[in-house]
This record gives structure tokens, sequence and C-alpha cells, in this order.
């Protein structure tokens, strides 16, 4: 029989997020592969095994921990260090298929969020099966996203009457901002874009560890709140080692 990999969103932070879809899979699971990227994020780490302790009715599954391999970002090669960075990732990921997953036995990986929006698991897995060598199904259970989480917790839609929603990165909001229409919501930014644009005359909506009991929330015109959330940031960040943040971008409407 053919090995079965779960690809199993599970929110963006709060364990209640996780779906009932999403607890039939990890139910399904037996090997849950969590990829450990050192102490600092050592709560993303707990809080994977949390869901499945909370969740699982059964106590014979296993959790599998392995060193993420890490990303060379002193490369300004943007593209070809994250293709180097998937491929070390793709040949771990097939080693643990390999070695940790017997003929018809279920797996799942737990994605942060959903699996379809900034998360390259499923691109990953992919070049796995490419390669080849090992064989198996996969399936994906959406999870509740980091966007909804924000718009939920600012009590907001994420779009305006008629105008669009963009998904972009802080790479790239910079060079965007003078194209700015409807509303842009801004992942992966290390608060270098967001310093960069701070005088621009936008409405933000920010948030850090949704659905945590850390959360975090700043909303306002972004020229009067930019100071107030990096130094949120700063704070957070020595104080627990990583952020996970986001923001939500539209032009201020005429009062």
């Amino acid at each position: 029989m053919k090995k079965k990999i779960l690809v199993i969103g599970i929110g963006a932070g709060n364990p209640e997020h996780v779906t009932v879809q999403a607890i039939n899979a990890l139910n399904e699971a037996k090997v849950f592969f969590v990829l450990d990227k050192g102490e600092a994020a050592e709560d993303l780490v707990r809080l994977r095994e949390e869901i499945c302790a909370r969740y699982i009715r059964n106590s014979d599954y296993r959790v599998v921990k392995a060193v993420n391999p890490p990303r060379d970002r002193a490369d300004r090669d943007y593209l070809s260090a994250v293709d180097r960075w998937h491929h070390d990732r793709a040949t771990l990921y097939q080693q643990l298929i390999q070695d940790e997953l017997q003929d018809g036995e279920c797996g799942a990986f737990l994605v942060w969020g959903d699996p379809s929006l900034y998360d390259s698991t499923l691109r990953i897995l992919d070049q796995v099966l490419a390669n080849g060598v090992v064989d198996f199904d996969c399936e994906v259970i959406p999870g509740i996203s980091s966007p909804q989480a924000l718009a939920a917790a600012h009590r907001m839609p994420l779009n305006r009457i008629g105008e669009p929603v963009r998904f972009t990165t802080g790479r790239r909001i910079s060079e965007e901002i003078g194209d700015v229409s409807g509303s842009s919501v801004v992942f992966l930014d290390d608060g270098t874009a967001l310093t960069a644009i701070a005088d621009q005359d936008l409405e933000i909506y920010w948030g850090a560890y949704l659905g945590t009991p850390e959360e975090m929330l700043v909303s306002g015109r972004l020229p009067e709140v930019a100071g107030e959330i990096a130094e949120k940031r700063l704070k957070a960040r020595q104080e627990r080692g990583w952020i996970m943040d986001l923001y939500l971008l539209r032009r201020s409407r005429p009062q």
C-alpha cells in the first residue's frame, strides 16, 4: 500500500482555530513531522505538540523532529537562495518519509495558518515526488489563515466594497506602494519595509502572535503609529526571540 502524507493547516496560533476536518486528519496520521528551528522558535514546536495532545484520541502516534536546514540570508540573489533552501528541505523530507513511514502508514506536516498561503510545504513535497525515490499520496486540509485572524482581531472585512485585496511581501511593498489600490496584506516584513514607507498616507492594521495570549494589535494612520509598531516589534523579538506578524494597508479616505 502507498504511503500517505497529510498537510494540515492548524490556524494562526489559537489551538481552537483547528477545524473539525483537521481534527479528523490528526486522528488519521500516525507520524507527525516537525521541523525544529532552534531554541528561539521552540514555542512553535510546543504549540504543535499541544494541538496533538489536545485533539488526538489515541496515544499510538509519534512525533518525529528534524533540524530545519538554514537559509542563506546573506545571498543577495533571493530566489536562488530560496531554491537551494527548498532543495535542502526536499532532501530532508524525502529521508524522513522514507525512513520513518512504513508502506500504508499515514504521516502529517502541521502547517501554520493555511498551506496555500506563504508556505512552501506543498512545493517541497512536489519536489520529493518528482525525485522518484519515494511515492505517496498527498492530501491537503485547509486552515484558518493569518489574514483571516488579523481581520477578525480588528473586527473588519479585508476588503472595502468593490475593491480588491492583494497579498504581498515586505520585500515588494516598498516598490509597489505607489500603485496600492484597495487593500494590501503584507507578509514577511522584518520591519524594514514598514520603516521605509512610514510617511505614506495609509491606514494600517497590524497584528503579531495572532490568536495567542501574547497577541498584539495596532491600527491607525501609518505615520502616526509606525513608531509604536516598531517599538513593539523590537521589544517582542528581544523578549521571545522570534516574532510572527503581518499587516494590512489601504489608502486613507478623505475626512
